[in-house]
């Protein structure tokens, strides 16, 4: 399957971006090796009108000005101090919204996932959370936050999307401060697969 191209990330429906995210390949190229998941869980941010957004009210900062990218540029974050979240940014550029990467399905590089999270083996918590899939791709937002999703570090290769009988539509996880926006539908996930943070 080919790279999707830049006219898919530069729509202006972040919500439907993110569910067409599901079922596609996140590859992640380093010197280590190449290492693939399948998306299996993601959520929407739009930058405008959703106070659970880094971009919320058109806030800038030095951590979220990649929101602010065009569509296919990586957004890369630390939480805690330790937890580094992939988002793929999407629609033009000065708009800010982005889709959160929570979960993978591991398909390529299982030996180097497994180092890099201590395991001895393959099983839902070597990638089922957005810090945790992160680690095991070798994701670090000193290196990978502002790339282009076109280029050959970090890309998003096409596979068929999913129907909407095939995943589960819920609000987003742990943004309570939100408000109102907090129970906005905006996170998705594969019916059938394990590999999610909570069902």
């Amino acid at each position: 399957m080919s790279k999707l191209p830049l006219d898919f990330y530069e729509r202006d429906d972040v919500v439907l971006i993110a569910k067409e995210l599901l079922g596609k390949k996140l590859c992640v190229q380093s010197a280590e090796g190449l290492v693939v998941g399948k998306i299996t869980e993601v959520e929407a941010y739009a930058g405008r009108n959703d106070k659970a957004s880094h971009a919320r009210d058109g806030l800038r900062t030095e951590r979220n000005k990649v929101m602010y990218a065009k569509g296919g540029t990586s957004y890369v974050y630390l939480i805690y101090g330790i937890h580094h979240l992939f988002n793929v940014v999407t629609n033009i550029k000065g708009r800010a919204d982005a889709v959160l990467i929570r979960a993978i399905e591991p398909l390529e590089g299982f030996d180097l996932m497994l180092e890099r999270r201590g395991k001895s083996k393959v099983d839902k918590s070597l990638s089922s959370g957005p810090g945790t899939l992160s680690q095991a791709l070798g994701i670090n937002y000193k290196v990978h936050n502002g790339l282009n999703l076109l280029d050959d570090l970090v890309w998003l290769e096409d596979q068929p999307c999913l129907t909407d009988d095939q995943m589960v539509t819920s609000t987003r996880i742990g943004i309570d401060y939100a408000g109102e926006d907090a129970l906005k539908p905006w996170r998705f996930y594969m019916k059938d697969s394990v590999w999610i943070s909570k069902k």
